[in-house]
């Protein structure tokens, strides 16, 4: 029984150290019925579990197919990373590997083109994106990529395979290179400049993560197409693209906090981990193997092909499930503001 009391004189009696501590909230906070701060006083209320009206989600989750978004991010970045891979075979002797990379450049471009103009539902919808250029908008800004990009790449690869016009063609590949890097990141601004936890969180890596996934990608469908006298840069490149996109996801996951939690779970979870496992057997593989045998290159190519385009829809279901589950969104703005309060009264 407690000796303290109340009175008109104020509190009589009372114990030190057990004054409420106002605005401390509870300590041992994660602990669910647990005890508070160790002094053997069991919480008879639970502490507070975030919950949506209803559960429903705050966002709106992405509507998009996965084929079409995730395959328009995967083919854009083997297009981009192709023709600066092409540009660099071309100059340093490889014609079989750069022949091989303009080709695949041109389909890939079509192919993210088509799958962007699909998820639009109308090929005008595409053709109005091109009425304004607006530089505050990724959306904008990669529209006109694409516009310049494409017919670049398209006139390096059939100037390429015509032999017409060389002069045209070697400029051609070079715009096309120029362009590529931009054309393999922009997608993954364009991500993470939505209101998706999981993208939005990430902006800092996840450009990082698509450059590098693109150049694993673009090295592995030289590794499959040109012969092996020929494939040694795009075998730096595959180790230097695995590598960069595996440091960069590595650092999501550890700074973007709760955000990244969707990126380690159910169908994300499954493609991200698939990617890795793809892309340590496909770098592995061309190292050892892919100087010497035209098989082990192709199918090290083929594993990191399939690596970059498993990172792809991993990235994209990664976003729907975060959008789905409202404490992705609320809890990291409340921990921003707990922080920006504390910095205030700092």
């Amino acid at each position: 029984m407690s000796s303290s009391e109340v009175g008109k004189e104020g509190v009589r009696g009372e114990r030190p150290g057990r004054e409420a501590q106002i605005g401390k909230g509870l300590r041992g906070r994660g602990r669910r019925g647990g005890r508070r701060g160790g002094r053997g006083e069991k919480a008879m209320v639970p502490e507070a579990e975030f919950t949506s009206y209803y559960g429903k989600p705050i966002l709106n989750p992405p509507v998009w197919k996965s084929l079409d978004i995730a395959g328009y991010f995967f083919l854009g970045g083997l297009a981009g990373a192709g023709s600066v891979l092409a540009a660099g075979a071309q100059l340093t002797g490889r014609p079989a590997a750069a022949r091989a990379l303009k080709i695949s450049s041109l389909a890939a471009i079509g192919g993210s083109t088509a799958a962007l103009v699909h998820d639009l539902g109308r090929p005008e919808r595409f053709y109005n994106m091109l009425r304004v250029m607006k530089p505050t908008s990724p959306m904008s800004v990669g529209s006109w990529l694409l516009a310049a990009y494409g017919p670049a790449a398209g006139a390096a690869a059939a100037l390429e395979v015509t032999g017409l016009f060389p002069r045209l063609g070697r400029a051609a590949t070079a715009g096309a290179a120029v362009l590529g890097p931009a054309v393999a990141a922009y997608t993954a601004v364009l991500a993470a400049d939505t209101a998706v936890p999981a993208w939005h969180e990430a902006y800092r890596e996840l450009p990082f993560v698509f450059v590098g996934s693109a150049a694993a990608a673009a090295a592995g469908m030289a590794l499959v197409a040109a012969p092996v006298r020929e494939n040694a840069p795009m075998r730096t490149a595959a180790v230097f693209g695995a590598g960069l996109e595996l440091a960069a996801a590595k650092l999501l996951e550890r700074r973007a906090g709760l955000a990244a939690e969707p990126y380690g779970r159910g169908r994300s979870g499954a493609y991200m981990r698939a990617g890795e496992v793809l892309s340590a057997a496909g770098t592995a593989g061309c190292v050892l193997l892919g100087g010497r045998s035209r098989a082990a290159a192709a199918l090290s190519g083929a594993a990191l092909l399939a690596s970059s385009a498993c990172t792809r829809f991993g990235v994209f279901h990664a976003g729907v499930q975060s959008a789905e589950d409202p404490k992705y969104t609320v809890v990291p703005q409340r921990e921003r503001l707990a922080t920006r309060g504390t910095a205030a009264a700092s």
